[in-house]
C-alpha cells in the first residue's frame, strides 16, 4: 500500500487558519502577507471571516463585510473574539475583535450573514468591456518590499501602475481594471473574495506615479453571491474594476468591483485610506 502523502494547504488557507480555543480563536500573521506596515488588510480581513463562518451556531453566508483597522499588526499570533450581536430568520449580525496581548484591540468587524432564498432577481449592472483574461500580460511585481503583493497574479488591462517615475506633473486617472487571483492558483471563493476587495493597489500611487505611506482605515465589502452560486461557476480570477473620488486632508476613498469572467457581479468594496503626501 502506498504511504498517504499529506498536501500542503495552498499559501492563502495557511496564513489565514485559525484554531477554536474555548469560544475565542487564535491565529497568527504570516510572512507570506505582510504589507509596508504590518499585516496585509486582505489576509487579516479573511482570517476574521473564516472565524466567523467556523463559529458553530453562524447560520447562511456572508452579507455585508466591515473591518476597522484600528492599530498595525504585529508580527506574531493573536487573538479573535467574536459575539453574536442579533438573529433573525434570515440574517445574522455578528462583531469580532482581533487583539495582541497589551496592545488591546487591532482590528474590529461587523459581519451581517443572510440565508438567501430563491426569489425575483434583476442584474441590471454590466462588466466593463476588458480584454480577456488569457490576453492581458501578467504584471511584473519584482521589486515590490510588500510580500502580499506575491500572493496575487495582476493582469491590467486598463491603467497599469509605474511607480519608477513619480510624482507626476498633474494627477493621472484612479480608474483601473485588472484580472487578479492567487499567484498559486486557487478556485475563489468568499474569503478570496474578501482578500481581493483589498488587493487593489491604493489610488493614490496611481494617481500620484509613486509609493506614499498609506493604511486602509475601514473597508466594506458586499457580497453579492453565497458559496452555492460561487460553486456552481468556479473560476480563479476576477475582473476588479477600482476607482476613486476625494483626496482631501490625509484620507482618500477606494471603490471597487469583483466580476466573475462570464460578467457576473459577484461583490462590491468601499473604503476609507489614509494617506501622507
Amino acid at each position: 500500500m502506498d504511504a498517504k502523502v499529506e498536501q500542503a494547504p495552498h499559501p492563502f488557507d495557511a496564513a489565514t487558519q485559525v484554531e477554536h480555543d474555548g469560544g475565542r480563536w487564535q491565529g497568527a500573521t504570516s510572512d507570506d502577507y505582510h504589507a509596508f506596515v504590518g499585516q496585509f488588510g486582505g489576509a487579516t480581513a479573511a482570517t476574521l471571516l473564516r472565524a466567523l463562518m467556523q463559529q458553530p451556531e453562524r447560520a447562511g453566508d456572508p452579507l455585508a463585510f466591515t473591518v476597522n483597522f484600528c492599530a498595525p499588526i504585529s508580527a506574531g499570533r493573536f487573538e479573535l473574539t467574536p459575539r453574536l450581536i442579533r438573529a433573525t430568520r434570515s440574517t445574522q449580525h455578528w462583531g469580532i475583535e482581533l487583539s495582541q496581548g497589551d496592545a488591546g484591540v487591532e482590528v474590529f468587524a461587523t459581519a451581517v450573514f443572510a440565508q438567501r432564498r430563491e426569489t425575483w432577481t434583476h442584474r441590471p449592472a454590466e462588466m466593463p468591456k476588458t480584454a480577456a483574461y488569457d490576453e492581458a500580460p501578467v504584471y511584473a511585481r519584482a521589486g515590490v518590499a510588500a510580500s502580499w503583493i506575491q500572493q496575487f497574479e495582476f493582469r491590467f488591462v486598463e491603467n497599469e501602475p509605474n511607480f519608477g517615475d513619480g510624482p507626476l506633473p498633474e494627477p493621472a486617472s484612479p480608474h483601473t481594471k485588472a484580472w487578479i487571483g492567487h499567484a498559486v492558483p486557487r478556485t475563489l471563493d468568499l474569503l478570496s473574495l474578501s482578500a481581493i476587495a483589498d488587493a487593489f493597489f491604493a489610488r493614490i500611487f496611481h494617481v500620484r506615479g509613486e509609493l506614499l505611506p498609506i493604511g486602509t482605515v475601514s473597508m466594506t465589502t458586499y457580497f453579492h453571491v453565497d458559496a452555492a452560486d460561487l460553486a456552481a461557476e468556479p473560476i480563479t480570477a476576477v475582473l476588479g474594476v477600482a476607482d476613486a473620488n476625494v483626496f482631501h486632508k490625509s484620507f482618500s476613498d477606494q471603490t471597487g468591483e469583483l466580476w466573475s469572467p462570464s460578467g457576473r457581479l459577484l461583490a462590491t468594496t468601499h473604503q476609507i485610506t489614509y494617506f501622507k503626501a
